[in-house]
């Protein structure tokens, strides 16, 4: 959720958001247009309950709402903080019907902080390998990696505004490179033909000072 307000916030061209959730209110605050609340039958409306497996229940529920609102897109960004249950369990659901609508389908996720508990951590491995399953490509940002470059000085939201930061400009750099020109023209089928051989990547953050920096 506050992922998808950051990148609404910073409004990436060519991009039309959706935002899906399994807990009614997060909803209502949103800023994006278009919702879908997942699993009302199951969750009523109040979250997944940290519970991946609800998650998953929840996007199967509404499996169709979410195959309609996906038809007719040329490319799917799903963007996740893995480790909860709505984005651990939903998201792969979500990548799945994408698929099967020929969609080029690219996933987005952070792994939570060590702090965040082994718990989550390990629900997220689980979300992460069964999401691999139906992306074109998978690109992970390990949120405790980043905490190592920002430094021991770092508040708590700062960490995560920073992470949520990472994730727009992954899907921001994916996206601007079809819908802005630059010094090199890329069109939509270059970038299915690469981001459908990609596999999975790793998005890291680098901060440089001093003389030599890039």
């Amino acid at each position: 959720g506050n992922a998808i307000e950051h990148m609404v916030r910073e409004s990436i061209e060519g991009v039309e958001f959706i935002s899906v959730n399994t807990d009614a209110q997060a909803l209502r605050k949103t800023s994006v247009n278009t919702v879908i609340q997942i699993g009302g039958d199951i969750t009523k409306g109040l979250g997944a309950g940290a519970n991946p497996q609800v998650g998953r229940d929840a996007a199967l529920e509404d499996r169709e709402a979410l195959k309609e609102v996906l038809a007719g897109a040329d490319m799917v960004f799903i963007a996740a903080g893995m480790g909860g249950g709505t984005g651990t369990g939903a998201a792969p659901i979500i990548a799945e019907v994408a698929k099967e609508l020929n969609i080029l389908t690219v996933a987005v996720v952070t792994k939570p902080f060590s702090f965040e508990g082994r718990k989550r951590l390990a629900f997220a491995e689980q979300g992460i390998e069964e999401l691999s399953k139906h992306v074109d490509s998978l690109i992970t940002i390990p949120n405790e990696k980043l905490l190592k470059v920002l430094g021991r000085g770092i508040t708590l939201l700062e960490a995560f505004a920073k992470a949520n930061d990472v994730l727009r400009n992954a899907v921001q750099g994916i996206a601007e490179l079809i819908t802005r020109p630059g010094m090199i023209n890329v069109d939509f089928a270059d970038v299915r033909t690469v981001m459908s051989e990609m596999g999975h990547a790793m998005m890291g953050s680098g901060i440089a000072v001093g003389e030599d920096r890039a």
